[in-house]
């Protein structure tokens, strides 16, 4: 499976460049799952009062919900020191592609990822540059063009299809290399 990282701060087109990766890598008929990573404290996706919530309270440590078109697993345990391998167990061998968002000082730590960053400003196009090996693309509201900077930047908005193709190039580049 191949894995890339799309990271930023806040608002900087992260959600916007993982939604045109998937549209795209789908439509070249490729499985993808996504890991989005959640910073609010003590955010549950469970909904309390309701079943699954209340099944979690009597001790269940995972619960699964099954709906006529949808499965949600929800698992209570501590993530605070997982690694990617971690977070992709349950489904590793049913994806060709997973993209992360967010999860930067995870992702950092992993060199063989390639990551698109989400700037909002030079600075942090800068600091992206420093901090993360393997810079695919930068994305997002500030256009870095005229920084030159090794790294391509490219439009989601107007170009979305780029940004797919230089994944697909990367990750056929890797599949030969297996």
């Amino acid at each position: 499976m191949y894995i890339i990282a799309v990271v930023g701060g806040k608002r900087s087109g992260k959600t916007t460049a993982v939604e045109a990766l998937v549209k795209g890598l789908v439509k070249h008929g490729y499985k993808v799952a996504t890991v989005k990573h959640v910073s609010q404290k003590n955010f549950t996706i469970d909904t309390e009062g309701k079943d699954t919530w209340r099944h979690a309270k009597a001790g269940a440590t995972i619960t699964t919900s099954v709906a006529s078109h949808e499965m949600a697993i929800i698992r209570k345990e501590d993530t605070s020191n997982y690694k990617i391998n971690d977070l992709i167990r349950t489904f590793r061998n049913e994806v060709d592609i997973t993209i992360f968002e967010g999860f930067k000082k995870l992702v950092e730590q992993e060199e063989r990822i390639p990551k698109i960053v989400a700037v909002k400003n030079a600075k942090e196009a800068s600091e992206a540059q420093k901090r993360f090996k393997l810079l695919l693309a930068f994305v997002g509201p500030f256009s870095t063009t005229r920084l030159n900077l090794s790294t391509p930047y490219i439009d989601i908005i107007t170009s979305p299809e780029k940004l797919v193709q230089l994944v697909l190039d990367k990750f056929e580049a890797s599949q030969k290399q297996e």
